[in-house]
């Protein structure tokens, strides 16, 4: 019974992560159980942030997920706090973006901000002027792009049409694929990223 237990208990730890150094060094702290819950489209129009909240029972524990850990690793998926992202001098917002590893380097996915906005999403105003452009940037709130960070200089940088096609160039009948599609809305490119995972 005893043994049943302590199976139970290992199996509802997650993982982690103070620092993106600690991250690429996959150096963790086990915490206790955690929930991870996809937010809705109104949650995400009212505070701007990656996709899922995680929380805890645990108070304490509640405000290291919010503020200090830069990565939690629950159920096999790795998620990013978006507090601690920046792509130049724009922030990702709150909560927590879905990431996964392709070799050294870790991609994730969230909205389009800062020069990813403009590749997938030209600003448009609909002809109805601060109403159309106030429906163009509610657009973006479901757009979503993947991201890369570099594990040398961890930076982060947009995975555009042109970086897709670098990392598949060892590749020739995969890159022929992502070119047709010519996309760089995040289910393309997730979908090739996790081809590569596999190679």
């Amino acid at each position: 019974m005893l043994l049943g237990v302590v199976a139970m208990e290992a199996m509802a730890q997650s993982q982690a992560y103070v620092s993106l150094k600690e991250l690429f060094a996959h150096k963790a702290d086990t915490i206790a159980l955690v929930r991870v819950e996809k937010r809705t489209k109104n949650q995400m129009m009212m505070t701007a942030g990656g996709d899922y909240k995680i929380t805890s029972t645990n108070d304490a524990l509640n405000k290291r997920i919010r503020t200090r850990y830069y990565a939690i690793e629950s159920d096999g998926t790795l998620y990013l706090n978006c507090r601690k992202l920046r792509i130049k001098k724009f922030r990702f917002g709150t909560c927590y973006a879905a990431a996964m590893w392709v070799g050294s380097k870790i991609y994730f996915c969230a909205a389009p901000i800062g020069p990813a906005a403009n590749s997938v999403s030209p600003a448009k105003d609909y002809d109805m002027g601060a109403l159309g452009q106030a429906i163009a940037s509610s657009s973006l709130v479901s757009n979503r792009v993947f991201y890369e960070i570099d594990s040398l200089t961890l930076k982060v940088d947009f995975v555009s049409k042109e970086k897709m096609s670098s990392l598949l160039k060892d590749h020739p009948l995969l890159l022929a694929e992502y070119l047709s599609e010519n996309s760089e809305d995040a289910k393309v490119v997730g979908k090739y990223l996790k081809l590569l995972q596999k190679k």
